[in-house]
């Protein structure tokens, strides 16, 4: 099968690389590298070094490559940047979303979108939610990844396609950048490794559902075969707090991490974690991967040198 991924040299992207091209599947990406890195890709897959703000460009691609399927998880991700310029990333998370749309209705692509949970649902959201929660997103961020899924829907009725969107809990794994702003478990674990004391803003009681990257890779595999189109948790509906990753990540480690304390981030969600039933159900998937085991992996990743190739 001919697929796409675009932003396949990011974290996630590049697990789902591994994946398809391992299954037999032709593989090509799309990825501006802004934060992709050629290292995490893997050889056999075609990099086309393309912003997807580009209509033209990805439109060229798309039609040039001819995917029968597209991942599609390029976007901004930095919520406290989408705070400062709301444009830019309803540029990049709508524009660039309707962009592909348009290039995948010319070679009738099923797309497959990466959007969030727990940007999404809101503060006053019961836990664990559903997806028949109403969205209430505190952020730009949030607001555009549920304006995208709008669009995906909208696709589907105008058009009979079968796009699907996954909201994703807290994703971790080998590959994210232990020296970045996001992903709290590479961040803690590079912290324990190199004997500095992490950060944790507020008490560390605040809750969020992380799904390790391996598990997600196989909901995005498993949406994009499932001949429907719609919308799907992808979490394990288990709240995990600060505290108990600093326990876990210190059990890695073999010692025990004290970690500073600092102000609450404004608008920080306190609890969060996502029902998977309606994955289950329709997609036949389900999170097998413990968060002990799996942030025994991202501490063994870490400690083995940070390398972008490091498998899960």
């Amino acid at each position: 099968m001919r697929t796409l991924v675009t932003g396949g040299a990011g974290f996630i992207g590049s697990h789902i690389v591994d994946s398809l091209l391992q299954r037999g599947d032709t593989v090509h990406v799309i990825d501006d590298l802004s934060n992709g890195r050629t290292g995490r890709l893997p050889e056999g897959a075609r990099l086309w070094e393309t912003d997807v703000t580009d209509a033209a460009s990805v439109t060229a691609v798309v039609t040039e490559t001819r995917p029968r399927i597209i991942y599609h998880l390029a976007a901004q991700i930095d919520v406290r940047a989408s705070v400062t310029d709301p444009a830019r990333d309803a540029a990049v998370n709508v524009g660039g979303t309707v962009n592909l749309l348009q290039a995948a209705r010319q070679v009738d692509a099923k797309l497959v979108f990466a959007s969030t949970g727990g940007a999404l649902y809101g503060t006053e959201a019961p836990v664990p939610s559903d997806e028949q929660v109403q969205p209430a997103p505190e952020a730009p961020y949030g607001t555009a990844k549920y304006c995208a899924e709008q669009y995906l829907g909208l696709f589907n009725r105008l058009h009979g396609t079968r796009h699907a969107a996954l909201r994703l809990g807290n994703v971790y794994g080998p590959r994210q950048d232990p020296a970045g702003e996001a992903g709290v478990v590479a961040i803690f674990s590079g912290c324990a490794h190199t004997g500095q004391r992490p950060t944790i803003f507020g008490d560390g009681t605040q809750t969020r559902d992380y799904v390790y990257v391996g598990d997600v890779v196989t909901a995005f595999l498993a949406a994009g075969d499932t001949q429907a189109g719609g919308v799907w948790n992808i979490g394990t509906g288990q709240e995990t707090s600060v505290l108990e990753l600093i326990k876990h990540i210190g059990q890695a480690a073999g010692h025990d991490i004290e970690p500073v304390f600092a102000a609450a981030r404004p608008g920080e969600l306190q609890r969060s974690a996502l029902t998977a039933a309606a994955a289950e159900h329709d997609l036949g998937w389900t999170a097998t991967t413990s968060i002990a085991e799996g942030i025994a992996r991202v501490y063994a990743w870490v400690r083995d040198g940070r390398l972008d190739r490091a498998l899960s």
